[in-house]
């Protein structure tokens, strides 16, 4: 495609036109802060996202309310799918504004680029109810807790009907790691409902440097309510530390050794309860190995081709989630006794592979 076909291409930007048309009902006639790209991706730039424009908000709080283009169709049907416009959604973000700012931070639209680059990448899109966790602060210039990210509908921007098909805005959202580790424990809309509902996180604004929502008593008292009530919505957790070792014995028969990364193995510990005791399957994943955790009347190791599962009894799942903690240490199981759990340090590197902090 040359500038020309692109300039004319632009001009019929219906996609477009509909996603600024339902800003307006919210916005006005108020002009964002727009940030389009210089050499459109399609021509060779760098940048997935044909823009993103950053409204400013006073109510609740002071925040910037950033909405992407370009996950979506926004000119011509290109895709085969006539149900949704693209991969079906544009995401949004909202930022609190500090005080001394006279623009948008520039880490969030390169945030938002790089989830573009993620998407446009791999071809895994994001639906309402995920999370990612970033592995380190969502800004790395600031201080702050927030090191994963969740998503879920933008509360004032409903799913929108485009000649293109239908997109839904689906808002970032800032989370500590405790705040993940809730979610997977329950369910990431859960989580955020409940915080929304108790006035801690108005509109799910993303505040760099608020404390973990967990510090409030009542809330974390309705998420753990919440997962005990309903289980978990985790059936897997990729470990990046996982493995397990058969060790045949001359008279004491064949004993196995779980092998697990300290950084994991609180996520586990809260996840485990909700999916098994509720008769829920949970599979724990590496590059190169698969283990499934499930409950049944008798303890057991079943071999499958790309790992093993292993058959848990209610007491065995409540004492394995017990114990279970960021600590290096090896431990074997009253109410299992051919198992022993080895939890080995997880080192954390940056991205040029330089160790920057050490679990366990």
């Amino acid at each position: 495609m040359n500038v020309e076909d692109q300039e004319e291409r632009e001009a019929q930007a219906l996609g477009w036109d509909a996603i600024d048309e339902q800003l307006k009902g919210i916005y006005g006639d108020q002009e964002p802060k727009h940030y389009g790209t210089m050499i459109p991706y399609i021509l060779g730039g760098p940048d997935p996202l044909d823009g993103i424009s950053a409204y400013l908000r006073a109510e609740p709080v002071p925040h910037w309310h950033f909405v992407t283009y370009g996950f979506s169709e926004l000119y011509e049907k290109e895709s085969e799918n006539v149900e949704e416009s693209g991969y079906g959604f544009e995401l949004t973000f909202r930022l609190r504004k500090l005080d001394d700012e006279d623009e948008p931070p520039a880490w969030a639209l390169n945030l938002l680029q790089n989830m573009g680059r993620y998407v446009f990448g791999s071809g895994n899109t994001f639906k309402s109810g995920d999370y990612l966790d970033a592995n380190g602060p969502i800004a790395l210039e600031h201080d702050t807790r927030l090191t994963a990210l969740a998503f879920i509908q933008d509360p004032e921007l409903p799913e929108i009907q485009t000649p293109n098909g239908s997109v839904a805005f689906l808002q970032m959202v800032g989370i500590t790691q405790n705040e993940l580790e809730a979610m997977q424990a329950w369910n990431t809309v859960g989580v955020l409902t409940e915080a929304l509902s108790s006035g801690l996180l108005p509109l799910y604004v993303t505040d760099l440097f608020r404390p973990s929502l967990l510090d409030d008593a009542e809330l974390a008292r309705k998420l753990r309510q919440g997962a005990e009530r309903e289980g978990s919505s985790t059936g897997f957790l990729f470990v990046d530390q996982l493995g397990w070792e058969e060790k045949k014995g001359l008279f004491r028969g064949t004993s196995y050794t779980l092998v697990i990364g300290a950084k994991q193995a609180s996520v586990i510990s809260q996840v485990l309860p909700g999916r098994a005791l509720k008769e829920r399957a949970l599979r724990l994943s590496s590059r190169d190995t698969l283990v499934v955790l499930r409950q049944g009347d008798q303890p057991g190791v079943q071999q499958q081709e790309s790992g093993i599962e292993l058959v848990l009894s209610e007491e065995a799942i409540r004492e394995l989630s017990t114990r279970l903690s960021p600590v290096a240490q090896e431990f074997k199981l009253s109410s299992f006794k051919d198992l022993t759990v080895k939890i080995v340090r997880t080192e954390i590197k940056d991205q040029q592979g330089r160790v920057v902090d050490t679990i366990g």
